[in-house]
């Protein structure tokens, strides 16, 4: 969007001597040419522009101040609600604007009113939840905004070609950090880097071990690639990356952690802007995950309900991507390394690093960009505290980015990108009002604190709109990428523990460690993490002591206003319910003993028996240790046990691989890769997580945002939730009450079963 250029109208040029009928009244004829030009430039489509602008936006403003009776303001709301709904239903950019400025509006109106005519308290408590749950609003509203700002016109980047002579194509070098992680983690990700399509002369792959271990350098000797430690762990991954770069030289440089693994087209697809644009400093991609986090795994929503990340990196990315305001995020990115050089290289200062150096860039006026194209696929963390740990790390990092680089003071960045950064920033303080929000209606149901001046049915009149149609609103934009009221849920997990370090890193600044999220474990057992889940279950049992006083207090027959206030406050804790239920099903660990996610794909292939008959198949999925296959019905059926010989085309391309059979059960035959050389682990990639089409067709593949089959998901799972906390309560025993059951990866053998 770009701002509005005022100019006047071109108006005709004034004859070089006036007609003889006006050579009388010079003057008179020089105020009527000025009246003209006044008139048309006036009437000029920059000028009416304008004038309609101010006008809307006096109507605007006069119509969100406005106070309306309780009965008129349902009637409003209703209308309100009703043209919502009408244009949720027809598509186009210009009903999305139009649907977003009503739900702005509505919500602007309900926070007017909110402040100017429900704050008379009249004592201590009252005082301090009321306007404690008003700060939680103001701060909703703001996020709901600021989420509008960024998402509502997206761009939606493309690559761009690269020339045709490859002998001028830059050099890359491309940077694996690692510290802790299994070799078997991280040896994928460094065989498809291997893959990538880009001239050899022109490609250096380096591993990055701050955990300096042999077994590490001499995979690297037998992979071909550079092995690079430093003496000490100083700044963690940044420090590491920056070590790196004071010995490599590419001219640009691409990073992975550990866990991604890369397609072969990666350089490809993201190389072409650099060339394009000499300031671009940084193209993003997409992170996406071929295993479930915890959400998804503990609630069985993989694949079905879209994560928690994916929000950012389908919808919010290309917002930012509009206003120049891409973010780095650590990994599946390459960098211009004149730019890192510009800025003194990976940010140190914040434990989000990838954060803080796309704000640096920015401010020394490069350019950032973010291409929605799935070119890597990384591991999710295996277990909810590790999860819970990771984003603990990412809530202290962008504190310490606003206590340093407060992006509304400093300088060097334009109004939309110091937008874009503080939505970013601010999105993580969303633990405070969270909590708020879980614990207010207990406020008048235990103690009977008024938080609203005002009677129910008002508050439900401006409340009910605003809430709907903001739903509305967003379901409308994220919905490819975020379903309704899964926010609450996420937010409700995260919240007691994002707070209080977000909090301590802004008031209380000191040098954190750098804690790196574990990959690749298993779960030996299902457990009830009691760990994480204490205060979900507190705060569970006290909305459910909420929710029998105000069953009692209805059954005592109260008077008209206040059982309309109980059963507001009943609504409020049953929602409340609902996503600590929600929350405790995720605390509640599935068992998981697989060390190598599985991704489904149907390819061509061919087993080879030991009899040396050969079986024309398809693949039905594949991971890092073997195969499953799905036989013709009359196929002959091998032993499990038995050694064959397995194919896999991909296009013209045979990769031949020596497996043993792990399972038979009807067509479908599992086989695992007992003993493959490096080229045939190499092979392997190729035909599988390295083909450049291997995460496109699924990401993003969810259906449509409907937001009260939504809501009725999040019950079903709040229900189940539930259950399982009374099953590992009541019928588990204490050994199922801990974390121990959640093994490191490495500890167990890698063989698929």
């Amino acid at each position: 969007m770009a701002l509005i250029k005022l100019r006047r109208a071109p108006t005709q040029p004034k004859p070089t001597s006036p007609p003889p009928e006006a050579e009388q009244s010079d003057d008179l004829g020089e105020w009527d040419d000025k009246l003209l030009e006044a008139g048309a430039s006036l009437l000029s489509p920059s000028w009416w522009r304008v004038l309609v602008m101010l006008v809307a936006a006096l109507l605007f403003t006069s119509s969100m101040t406005v106070n309306l009776a309780v009965s008129q303001q349902w009637v409003f709301g209703i209308m309100c609600m009703g043209v919502a709904f009408v244009l949720s239903r027809i598509r186009g950019r210009i009903i999305t604007v139009s649907l977003v400025t009503l739900s702005v509006f509505v919500s602007l109106r309900y926070l007017h009113w909110r402040v100017t005519q429900t704050l008379s308290f009249t004592n201590p408590l009252d005082r301090v939840f009321g306007y404690l749950l008003l700060l939680a609003e103001g701060y909703a509203v703001l996020m709901l905004l600021c989420s509008y700002f960024q998402t509502l016109w997206p761009l939606h980047r493309r690559p761009t070609p690269l020339p045709a002579d490859t002998s001028v194509w830059p050099t890359v070098d491309v940077l694996i950090p690692t510290f802790n992680e299994p070799l078997d983690v991280v040896r994928q990700s460094v065989l498809a880097a291997t893959l990538l399509d880009w001239p050899a002369d022109k490609l250096r792959i380096y591993v990055l071990d701050d955990g300096r271990r042999d077994a590490f350098r001499q995979f690297c000797e037998q992979a071909g690639v550079d092995y690079l430690t430093r003496p000490d762990n100083t700044h963690a991954k940044a420090g590491n990356l920056n070590a790196a770069l004071a010995r490599t030289s590419g001219e640009y440089v691409a990073v992975f952690d550990c866990d991604h693994v890369t397609t072969r087209s990666f350089l490809q697809v993201c190389m072409g802007w650099f060339l394009k644009d000499p300031k671009m400093a940084m193209v993003q991609t997409p992170h996406v995950f071929y295993s479930p986090d915890p959400f998804e795994r503990n609630l069985e929503t993989f694949r079905k309900v879209p994560n928690e990340g994916d929000l950012f990196y389908g919808v919010l990315q290309n917002g930012n991507d509009l206003w120049n305001a891409a973010f780095f995020c650590g990994s599946c990115a390459v960098l211009r390394r004149s730019a890192l050089d510009a800025v003194g290289g990976v940010a140190t200062e914040s434990v989000t690093e990838d954060a803080l150096t796309a704000l640096k860039m920015s401010m020394k006026g490069y350019n950032t960009g973010y291409l929605p194209i799935p070119q890597a696929a990384g591991l999710a963390t295996e277990s909810l505290g590790r999860h819970v740990g990771q984003r603990i790390r990412w809530a202290r990092g962008m504190a310490e980015i606003f206590r340093r680089y407060n992006p509304l003071l400093i300088s060097g960045l334009s109004l939309p990108q110091r937008l874009c950064y503080l939505s970013a920033i601010m999105h993580f303080f969303f633990g405070l009002p969270r909590i708020v929000f879980l614990i207010t209606p207990m406020t008048y149901l235990f103690f009977g604190a008024h938080v609203f001046h005002a009677s129910a049915t008002m508050v439900l009149a401006y409340a009910v709109p605003h809430l709907v149609i903001s739903s509305t609103g967003a379901s409308r934009i994220q919905g490819r990428f975020r379903h309704s009221f899964w926010s609450e849920v996420y937010e409700t997990v995260l919240a007691w523990y994002v707070i209080l370090p977000a909090l301590q890193a802004v008031f209380f600044p000191g040098r954190k460690g750098f804690n790196v999220t574990s990959k690749g474990g298993v779960i030996r057992q299902s457990f009830l993490d009691w760990a994480m889940a204490r205060p979900y279950i507190v705060l569970l049992l006290i909305n459910l002591a909420g929710f029998v006083v105000a069953v009692v207090g209805l059954a005592r027959g109260p008077g008209w206003p206040e059982a309309m206030s109980l059963l507001f406050n009943l609504a409020w804790v049953l929602y409340n319910i609902m996503n600590l239920s929600a929350a405790a099903g995720v605390a509640s660990e599935s068992r998981q003993l697989r060390l190598t996610p599985r991704v489904q794909i149907e390819l061509p292939a061919a087993v080879r028996l030991a009899d040396g008959r050969e079986v024309r198949c398809q693949t039905s999925d594949y991971s890092q240790g073997g195969l499953g296959l799905l036989l013709p019905d009359d196929a002959p059926l091998p032993q499990r046990g038995d050694a064959v010989m397995v194919s896999v085309f991909r296009d013209d391309y045979e990769a031949r691989f020596p497996a043993e059979v792990q399972v038979c059960r009807g067509r479908m035959l599992g086989v695992s890769f007992p003993a493959l050389t490096i080229d045939q682990e190499r092979d392997l990639m190729r035909v599988t997580f390295s083909r450049a089409d291997s995460w496109i067709a699924s990401w993003g593949r969810y259906r449509p945002d409907v937001p009260l089959r939504s809501l009725f998901e999040v019950l079903g799972v709040g229900v189940r939730g539930l259950r399982e906390l009374f099953r590992h309560l009541f019928l588990g025993g204490r050994d199922r009450l801990s974390r121990s059951n959640v093994a490191p990866a490495g500890e167990l053998g890698t063989k698929q079963s």
